[in-house]
């Protein structure tokens, strides 16, 4: 088995185990993750752990040290990385409390650290991304999902925002015009900057609310978060404990 490391946001501490965890303060050349490595055993496999936010969820989405973080897990030989995203529901098939595993993504965001291939003085790189996860490690989770016989979407388009506001109804709208079925602030520059790294990367989309404008019962996004995230969560530790034990 291989290792494994999980980059998790809102509500993504609930996926700690009970057992012993180190913990690790590292750095790195593009400076310090957004906190230190949290590290423990699942049978044969290696699991990482890395608190996107922080470990006290202070770090907004447009803040987080990507690059750091992506190049701390490859510092410490992790081949495959699961980004844990709460994300806001736009087609009707993504409703709070289920999971979606997008394979698409559509990028809104802006002045984020997007890349390591930078430099002046190297020949210029260009990294292909039209497939933007891993095939073999989303078709994982696609399995692994289906034999828990979890409430979860096997495929679908993640539009990523900049943040830390949330967006307007008609922003929504022409999100879902763009073919959007989700809507985060985080999977980039996340997932491009784990390709280029040459780390199998895919992510598992927690549905915590309906985005703007679509929630049917007019609700606020926020009293819809509170209901929804510990549920998508217990869905997630099952989904991650199944993964960590299948050969992949």
């Amino acid at each position: 088995m291989s290792d494994i490391a999980i980059i998790g946001g809102t509500g993504a501490m609930d996926l700690l185990p009970a057992g012993d965890i180190d913990s690790m303060v590292v750095t790195t050349c593009y400076g310090d993750p957004s906190g230190p490595i949290l590290e423990w055993s699942v049978g044969e496999s290696r699991c990482l752990f890395v608190p996107r936010h922080g470990p006290q969820g202070t770090i907004p989405p447009h803040r987080v040290n990507y690059r750091a973080n992506i190049q701390a897990l490859r510092d410490m030989g992790v081949g495959n990385i699961i980004g844990i995203n709460a994300v806001g529901g736009i087609c009707l098939s993504a409703k709070p409390g289920s999971l979606v595993l997008p394979d698409q993504i559509i990028d809104y965001t802006w002045s984020r650290e997007h890349t390591f291939f930078d430099q002046v003085d190297r020949p210029v790189t260009h990294m292909e991304f039209d497939l933007p996860v891993s095939a073999r490690l989303h078709r994982c989770l696609v399995e692994q999902a289906i034999e828990l016989k979890l409430d979860c979407r096997p495929s679908g388009v993640y539009g990523v925002t900049q943040g830390p506001r949330l967006e307007t109804a008609a922003e929504i709208d022409r999100m879902e015009r763009d073919g959007c079925d989700l809507v985060g602030m985080t999977a980039m520059p996340e997932a491009a900057l784990a390709r280029e790294a040459g780390v199998a990367y895919a992510i598992c989309a927690v549905v915590v609310n309906y985005a703007a404008g679509r929630a049917p019962d007019g609700a606020g996004i926020h009293d819809q978060m509170k209901q929804s995230v510990r549920h998508g969560m217990k869905q997630v530790n099952r989904l991650l404990g199944a993964v960590l034990q299948s050969p992949r």
